[in-house]
């Protein structure tokens, strides 16, 4: 598995992974359009302003996708997915294994966070066996039901 800078065809795969503004919401945070087209999709994860990739196999099918920048002195995940046709085979790992390699290299930084909603069961349970834990956010949260995970 590798990361590779996300091509249109991941963008267009990654916009039918989603049926609701709620599933939508549940991902990607608040500020996302719905209905999404494309442009308004690529426009809304900021591929120009964060570090944003596509995580794919060795033959190139596209398993994933993930963003990070610097936040608080920490390398911050977001908008992390999984194809739902490779759920539950470790490529969430994979992807976030990969995603902070890049980052605390990049960004010279020692730690990891990530923001989940509190009703995302299954990815929580994903970033806790990879190892993140809760943790006080140092500033106030605006989104409702968000909680701070954090990896040393």
């Amino acid at each position: 598995m590798k990361l590779i800078e996300p091509q249109q065809e991941h963008l267009l795969k990654m916009m039918s992974w989603f049926s609701s503004e709620q599933e939508l919401n549940l991902w990607s945070g608040p500020n996302f359009r719905y209905p999404y087209n494309l442009s308004s999709f690529t426009e809304d994860l900021k591929l120009e302003q964060l570090n944003s990739f596509s995580l794919v196999s060795e033959d190139n099918a596209f398993c994933a996708f993930g963003q990070y920048y610097l936040r608080l002195g920490k390398c911050h995940l977001g908008r992390l997915i999984v194809n739902p046709e490779s759920r539950g085979q470790g490529i969430a790992s994979q992807l976030m294994q990969q995603l902070c390699d890049s980052g605390l290299g990049l960004l010279k930084v020692k730690s990891c966070s990530l923001f989940v909603l509190a009703d995302n069961e299954k990815a929580i349970k994903a970033y806790e066996k990879f190892g993140f834990s809760f943790a006080d956010y140092p500033e106030e949260i605006t989104l409702e039901n968000c909680l701070y995970m954090v990896k040393p």
